[in-house]
């Protein structure tokens, strides 16, 4: 009998074979950031589309314009790019200006993804770090308008001059702009304050970044992304538990704990960072422990930046801080080598 030899080929290890590789993993994350882009459209209009077309675009055009003149490898079938961009525009406001999102493009491509080796070297989050950098403009990116805009009341492309927004469209202070102050979103500061009930902030309806502020859309986009087994519960648990946590046994301006905590965890960028930022493969552990350690420092970080820190709210300043970790967590949380003792292991840790 005649044996077909290329049944026996043998590449070098490891000997395992899956469907997942780069592009189908990032194909699921841009379906699961699809959930809060079309209520960004529902609540801020369509010019939220344009922003994240024109960050998604700046992303995919660095990105080529950068591998060709160092003359490395095209990668943007891999879809990286892609979602960098939809990430670094549902971070923003919806009235920032178009050129914002292709500064920040440039940003995140070229100089935190790609003069560290590009894709899986980098030891920040390119789209965080750019959004972070993007507060070099503070005016342009922290102009908060309010949710279920008029039609038309922005437009498309043109930038917006933020004398001729009316009082009607600006929101002068979001729900954790009033935590910060110790007062919840539900209570009005005075006439003519906006108040944001509970039901507000878990669905949305609030100012803010286009795509942080409906608790409930990216939830369901977490739960997608598990089922798909992009991401593992750990850092996502850990990181919204632990924030959980602290604000119900600290809560501030003597208000109830239960409402404290439930405004803390559905306001802001926590869901946001802790879906899709914080669990970046790159600049996140590998292991479960560590995972676990890492989305519970990411939680105390978020909650003492929003008690103590200049910002409302601390989830992207926290995630960053524990990037630049992330390589400590791995050396000292790592699983033991199968047949070593423990004492051995130890002593080999230490002497790294």
């Amino acid at each position: 009998m005649r044996l077909d030899n290329k049944r026996f080929l043998m590449s070098g290890a490891p000997h395992i074979r899956a469907e997942e590789n780069t592009r189908s993993i990032m194909a699921d994350v841009i379906i699961a950031l699809i959930f809060p882009l079309i209520m960004a459209v529902y609540f801020f209009g369509w010019r939220a589309l344009t922003l994240t077309a024109m960050s998604v675009l700046s992303c995919v055009f660095f990105e080529r314009l950068y591998t060709r003149i160092a003359k490395k490898e095209k990668t943007g079938g891999d879809l990286s790019a892609i979602v960098t961009g939809m990430i670094l525009a549902l971070t923003l406001p919806v009235a920032t200006p178009l050129w914002i999102p292709i500064i920040g493009g440039a940003f995140a491509i070229i100089v935190v993804k790609q003069l560290y080796g590009g894709l899986g070297k980098n030891f920040l989050n390119p789209a965080l770090t750019a959004r972070v950098f993007l507060l070099s403009f503070p005016s342009l990116v922290t102009l908060y308008t309010k949710p279920s805009l008029p039609a038309g009341s922005l437009p498309l492309f043109a930038d917006i001059p933020t004398e001729t927004l009316s009082p009607e469209l600006i929101a002068s202070i979001t729900p954790l702009g009033k935590m910060k102050l110790g007062i919840l979103p539900g209570i009005a500061m005075g006439s003519g304050d906006v108040v944001w009930g509970l039901r507000d902030v878990v669905v949305g309806n609030v100012a803010g970044a286009i795509g942080e502020v409906s608790a409930v859309v990216i939830a369901a986009a977490a739960i997608y992304l598990l089922v798909r087994r992009v991401i593992t519960w750990h850092i996502p648990v850990s990181f919204v538990g632990t924030v959980a946590v602290l604000t119900f046994l600290f809560p501030r301006g003597g208000n109830a704990p239960w409402l404290w905590m439930l405004y803390s965890v559905c306001s802001g960028g926590l869901f946001f960072g802790a879906a899709f930022m914080a669990t970046d493969y790159t600049t996140s552990p590998v292991t479960s422990r560590g995972k676990l350690l890492y989305g519970a420092l990411c939680g105390v970080l978020t909650v003492l930046i929003r008690y103590f820190g200049a910002h409302e709210d601390g989830v992207m300043y926290a995630i960053l801080v524990m990037n630049c970790a992330t390589a400590l967590v791995d050396r000292y949380i790592r699983p033991r080598r199968f047949g070593v003792r423990i004492k051995k292991y130890k002593e080999e840790a230490e002497n790294e």
